[in-house]
């Protein structure tokens, strides 16, 4: 397998990581707007069956051209860039893995430009895998492993995600890329019923309080949107399906006082002599996640709630469930406990891909695949996932 990955930012550096601990790959390119970023991401993992080449992800022509000398593209970028290289891997006719799906717009549903190719891709023969991160991607699996193993019926599939994670010297530093947690958060959330269909709320909304494994304990989720809700019901028989995160009283409020003053905006505006998004100030002005590391304590947890009948016919409620604490990413991997947790879940699946136990074509999620094969290889990464019964 001869793989590019496309971005090198924080999850695209902790993927490098986890796979050099692997030998199912001849080569792994990394790409980046700049340079000198993927080449001291290969420098300092000093490992011959790593490269660096320069790549602009907005440009399908320039993501094509380098993904002709690969067979499989995974896109490490922000999902602002998943269509010219989804699109650029079918033109090279290379297998396709993102970690996010492609923008929501008022009457475009979460991902949609992506599924909508299902059959352009089916046809070429090819595979496009996407939202295969920790979620959507783990989660997404710890569905269909339910759905498969452990439920008769399914009432709902209910994603929820925690941490007690602390940055010092930090009053805001969002662990993940801003412009992601953006998009998530401050977008109206999307829950699908079996009776109605996909259907938004207003953001934050539905406060429930979950009570998270391994230390974390009980912490208020709000809904947001993910794209769990829309790959979950096409391949997983359930009655309903949501996503909450568990952010915090304070971190709500600074999303909400930076989209009253307009600060979310993507739209460019005149500053003196220069154009400027505002988002991209923020992304400018606040600290790059993958540098955190050194300075965050504590652990997130990323898992499926799933409740309904078991296969014993009784009324049955289990957590599947993935832990991670930064002190161990930090030692084993040089990363950040949440970009870690996101980049482990597609070298995984890069490994199932090469080696046979994952293969299809057409515009695929998660749950579309056995989750055995990839639960059980997760756990031979060193990283075990978990099931607690309530």
């Amino acid at each position: 397998m001869k793989v590019l990955v496309v971005g090198t930012g924080g999850v695209g550096a902790a993927a490098a990581a986890v796979a050099q601990k692997r030998d199912f790959f001849e080569r792994m390119t990394f790409a980046d707007l700049d340079p000198a970023r993927p080449q001291a991401l290969v420098d300092r993992l000093d490992d011959e069956r790593f490269a660096a080449a320069q790549v602009d992800a907005s440009d399908q022509a320039s993501v094509a051209a380098l993904a002709r000398e690969h067979d499989t593209v995974l896109n490490a970028t922000d999902p602002r860039f998943n269509m010219p290289i989804f699109e650029a891997a079918l033109e090279a006719r290379c297998t396709y893995l993102d970690m996010a799906m492609s923008l929501s717009e008022p009457g475009l549903l979460l991902g949609k430009l992506q599924l909508d190719q299902q059959e352009r891709w089916a046809d070429a023969g090819l595979l496009a895998l996407v939202g295969i991160g920790v979620e959507p991607g783990l989660s997404d699996v710890f569905a269909r492993y339910a759905a498969d193993h452990l439920f008769a019926e399914i009432d709902e599939v209910a994603v929820r995600d925690g941490a007690n994670l602390e940055v010092e010297g930090y009053e805001f530093a969002p662990t993940f890329s801003i412009w992601t947690t953006i998009e998530e958060c401050l977008n109206p959330p999307l829950v699908w019923e079996r009776e109605r269909g996909w259907y938004t709320t207003e953001p934050f909304s539905e406060p429930e309080v979950f009570d998270f494994p391994e230390g974390i304990g009980p912490l208020e989720c709000v809904n947001v949107e993910h794209e769990e809700v829309v790959l979950v019901p096409r391949w997983v028989d359930c009655r309903r399906v949501t996503f909450k995160y568990g952010l915090g009283e304070e971190f709500i409020d600074v999303l909400k006082t930076l989209h009253k003053l307009g600060l979310d905006s993507k739209e460019r505006i005149r500053v003196g002599n220069v154009e400027v998004a505002p988002r991209d100030v923020l992304a400018a002005a606040l600290p790059d996640p993958a540098t955190l590391g050194e300075r965050m304590h504590g652990t997130t947890c990323a898992g499926t709630f799933v409740t309904g009948t078991g296969k014993d016919s009784e009324p049955r409620a289990t957590y599947l469930y993935h832990v991670t604490d930064n002190e161990h990413a930090m030692r084993e991997y040089g990363s950040q406990a949440v970009v870690l947790q996101t980049a482990l879940n597609p070298v995984v699946a890069l490994e199932l891909l090469a080696n046979g136990s994952w293969s299809g074509a057409g515009v695929l999620g998660p749950e579309a695949f056995d989750a055995v094969p990839f639960l059980e290889l997760l756990n031979g990464y060193g990283e075990p996932w978990k099931q607690s019964d309530r």
